[in-house]
């Protein structure tokens, strides 16, 4: 069966207004299934979660959903389904828990490639405790950030590793099983920012070898929030701050306050509704793997076209260029600012920003400052019309 693009879109009330998406990265338009679980989850009565009223026993349920559909998602145990405000709040929050452990001397790895969401809150907590950051560069070249280049920066002190799976600016996708086991044989901890890699690609945990990972529901189609998972029994070994009367147990001692079960249950749909653009049979795991194949096939097709067309137009560079990636284009413009193509898009309906995205390493890596480029995201309700709507808003811009 083709993938219908067609029965995909009719589902996004937004994609009504006309405009041509390709900001997916920054955040995806939301199908109308997440939008009513939001209004079931909220018409329906709701309370502190328990067993015997009818409000506590729908928030449960709502939770113990949310909890199922992550861990089906990404391969998980519902026991290790953090629940946060956004993906950075998360890495924040487990930057200070993990860091009280650190000693001065301790190391820690970072790189370059990543958002900095998974930089800044690593690269403070070493400073107040002492520890030593090293950093591992990709080759601006290619793109790549090769798992020999991480491994050089880990020693028999390195106490974390914190690497993206997918970078949001120019879509590389390091080999994060490699740099797992280079980690784990220093003894160190992985810390994987999931988050642009989730949207585009089916995740198992115990493949990539993750220690943690998060990611970001709002990529992919669901409320905007971050969700963080992990073994439940290493959750059990780290002490959070919490309030004295709060629940001990995992993962709730990571969750402050009542819980957003509206942005739960909308989650859950969004996870089923991915499920259900795939053509496989089986469970909920087993047709996510088949809707993600169904989606990239889609979304490759598409970027093949645009890659084609953009090297014909003459003084655009391509600044993605790994051999595995996402269908994430960054380009920039020979005399020309990535911010003014991206107002003259804007003005026939097409939305591809410009900016570092808070990549800022990344771009200044690549020699493009804080500026960066213009960034060109696909995502599974992207069609040809929205191509070639693109492209020839990018062709009479250039002229």
């Amino acid at each position: 069966m083709s993938y219908d693009v067609g029965a995909v879109r009719a589902q996004f009330p937004a994609l009504r207004s006309g405009t041509a998406h390709f900001d997916g990265p920054g955040g995806t338009q939301t199908p109308a299934s997440v939008i009513a679980a939001v209004g079931e989850a909220m018409s329906g009565p709701l309370s502190i979660r328990g067993a015997a009223l009818p409000g506590e026993v729908h928030a449960e349920q709502i939770v113990r959903g949310f909890r199922q559909a992550m861990a089906d998602l990404l391969g998980a145990d519902p026991g290790g389904i953090v629940y946060g405000r956004s993906a950075t709040q998360l890495t924040y929050d487990f930057s200070r828990t993990l860091s009280r452990t650190w000693s001065p001397g301790d190391e820690v790895v970072v790189s370059r490639l990543d958002h900095d969401a998974n930089i800044r809150p690593w690269v403070q907590a070493a400073e107040r405790s002492g520890a030593v950051v090293r950093w591992a560069d990709f080759d601006p070249s290619t793109g790549e950030l090769s798992p020999g280049t991480v491994g050089a920066q880990i020693t028999g002190r390195t106490r974390l590793v914190a690497v993206t799976g997918a970078s949001n600016l120019i879509g590389t996708r390091p080999d994060v099983p490699a740099i797992a086991e280079l980690a784990h044989r220093a003894g160190a901890l992985l810390y994987v920012d999931g988050v642009h890699l989730t949207a585009h690609h089916p995740v198992d945990l115990e493949r990539l070898g993750a220690d943690f990972f998060v990611c970001s529901p709002y990529k992919f189609f669901g409320p905007h929030h971050g969700v963080l998972a992990a073994r439940p029994e290493l959750l059990d070994t780290l002490r959070p701050d919490k309030l004295a009367p709060s629940t001990d147990d995992v993962p709730e001692r990571f969750e402050i306050g009542t819980l957003p079960y509206e942005s739960m249950a909308g989650t859950r749909a969004a996870v089923d509704f991915l499920a259900g653009l795939g053509t496989g049979a089986g469970g909920r795991r087993e047709r996510l793997r088949s809707a993600y194949a169904a989606i990239g096939a889609h979304e490759t097709e598409l970027r093949e076209s645009i890659e084609k067309a953009v090297r014909e137009l003459g003084g655009v560079t391509v600044h993605s260029r790994a051999a595995v990636r996402t269908p994430t284009l960054l380009l920039t413009f020979e005399g020309r600012d990535a911010s003014d193509a991206y107002r003259s898009l804007a003005r026939s309906g097409v939305h591809a920003p410009a900016g570092s995205f808070y990549a800022l390493e990344a771009s200044r890596h690549l020699g493009l400052g804080d500026g960066g480029g213009l960034r060109v995201g696909l995502c599974a309700y992207n069609d040809a019309d929205d191509v070639e709507r693109l492209l020839t808003g990018l062709s009479d811009w250039l002229r």
